[in-house]
């Protein structure tokens, strides 16, 4: 079993309030979980106005299925942050149980 746990870092540069700003990671979290069934969160930067952070998780009985899940929910990501934020930084942990 392959676990590949994802944090990206969005940045915010429009937002005014911790409203505007928890409107996009909100919006961007539930269709993560509607869309594509991964495991997502807001997992930090929740007092800064412009910038956030989502954490997501995918679990697989292979690491071509696990690694091709994680490329299809990034670029999902960048397609629904158009225009209103921008990816600044994606980490990535993959573990292996046997």
């Amino acid at each position: 079993m392959i676990t590949v746990s994802v944090l990206v870092t969005i940045d915010i540069p429009w937002a005014r309030s911790l409203k505007d700003k928890r409107g996009v990671v909100r919006s961007l979290v539930e269709r993560l979980r509607q869309r594509l069934h991964v495991a997502a969160a807001e997992t930090g930067m929740q007092d800064d106005v412009r910038a956030g952070e989502v954490g997501f998780a995918v679990v697989s009985g292979s690491r071509a299925a696990a690694r091709h899940q994680v490329d299809e929910t990034l670029r999902f990501i960048e397609s629904e942050l158009l225009g209103r934020a921008e990816v600044r930084d994606v980490a990535q942990d993959e573990t292996e149980l046997e």
